[in-house]
């Protein structure tokens, strides 16, 4: 017996010397792959994109005309600025790049615009602007505004003439106007303001009929700086605020959020879906975050530009997976969402003779469409600029 009770106990220290020389082998084993992503990881975060600079529109007068806010129509021909000149500029996506093809004499010379020669024409608004949004079924006629204030309007293209205003935020500044691309509600429009709501309403009603009012924080003085309705269709709006988190909301039931994005340190200028699972957002604390819609994750950090205080501008490229955005060192930047650094970076040359090493990229925004191996980043600055940035993809 005494035999057997030893034997077992040789076998039994045997097999864990066995087990223990197998877990050390797979611990090796992980540890060295884990190193071997790494290294694949480094590889691949090369940027896979040829930038360079096509057009730049300035203006010769040194009047401050900073850009709040840049969109491409929906067709991608026409483009719409706007800031604090008061104006929406109209300009026409093929004339610019004719324009720089003009300019190259195969030496790869960028185009110098005047904006009083490059746009196609102006619309005068009654105050500064800080945002805006072509509206959805409107065959690319119909532009909405949000103003310092407090007024969202609605201007006719073709007529260049207001035939929409909306007064209800009480005067406070209205940072952001988006429309629904949801069939339930593809009618509704919103609007998020200083006073620290989003506000949901019927645009085919006077005077705006008011359909849901939301406040996402319980502070009362906490803004709320950017609305994004779920371009893909869904009923999800996304909504970014001061209290320094991002909400989305379910059109059909408001009362309560269904999502709530808490990451950044401090307030949340922009939110852009760039799919239908995925959302990005902006903070003043100098990052980038990608969250999963599902499970309210955050997946990525994204860092690199600098935003203090300002807003830079945040724009997704869908088709190709780039972020786009503005930065306070007068720089522009690129994020490939793979990866948390930035894939390309490139600094606006002064334009003007005045301020122009303390300004600041402003906006930014993507040209959707096009081909998959071609792209299109137009950027405006703080000093009145505007810079169209042409990229193609790297051959394998």
């Amino acid at each position: 017996m005494k035999n057997l009770s030893s034997n077992v106990t040789e076998r039994t220290e045997r097999r864990k010397g066995e087990e223990e020389q197998e877990n050390t082998e797979e611990r090796e084993r992980l540890e060295n792959n884990r190193f071997e992503d790494q290294d694949e990881t480094t590889e691949r975060a090369r940027c896979e994109w040829d930038f360079h600079l096509r057009t730049v529109v300035s203006s010769a007068t040194a009047a401050s005309d900073a850009l709040g806010v840049i969109e491409f129509g929906p067709s991608g021909e026409l483009l719409a600025t706007g800031g604090i000149a008061r104006k929406i500029r109209i300009y026409r996506f093929s004339s610019l790049v004719a324009a720089a093809s003009d300019a190259d004499g195969g030496g790869g010379d960028v185009a110098l615009l005047d904006h009083a020669s490059a746009y196609d024409y102006y619309i005068c608004t009654p105050a500064k602007l800080s945002s805006l949004r072509w509206r959805p079924g409107a065959g690319g006629r119909i532009i909405g505004s949000g103003d310092y204030d407090g007024v969202v309007t609605e201007y006719d293209l073709e007529r260049r003439t207001p035939v929409f205003e909306r007064d209800e935020h009480g005067g406070r500044r209205v940072w952001s106007v988006d429309y629904s691309h949801w069939e339930g509600c593809s009618v509704m429009a919103a609007s998020g303001s200083d006073d620290g709501t989003m506000q949901m309403w019927d645009p085919r009603c006077d005077g705006g009929e008011c359909v849901a009012t939301v406040r996402p924080s319980a502070t009362k003085t906490s803004s709320v700086c950017c609305v994004e309705f779920n371009p893909f269709g869904g009923p999800l709006v996304a909504v970014g605020c001061a209290d320094r988190k991002a909400y989305g909301y379910d059109v059909r039931k408001l009362s309560d959020p269904v999502l709530i994005l808490d990451g950044h340190q401090k307030t949340v200028t922009y939110v852009r879906f760039l799919d239908d699972r995925t959302m990005v957002s902006s903070g003043t604390d100098g990052c980038l975050k990608l969250w999963n819609i599902d499970d309210a994750r955050a997946v990525r950090t994204y860092k690199g530009h600098v935003n203090n205080r300002s807003f830079v501008g945040l724009s997704v490229w869908r088709k190709g997976g780039l972020l786009g955005c503005g930065s306070e060192n007068n720089q522009v930047f690129v994020y490939d969402k793979r990866w948390g650094e930035p894939i390309w970076v490139r600094g606006f040359e002064p334009t003007g003779e005045s301020g122009c090493e303390r300004g600041f990229v402003s906006s930014v925004c993507w040209r959707q469409v096009g081909e998959e191996d071609e792209c299109t980043l137009v950027a405006g600055g703080s000093d009145g600029a505007l810079q169209v940035f042409v990229g193609t993809r790297k051959p394998s």
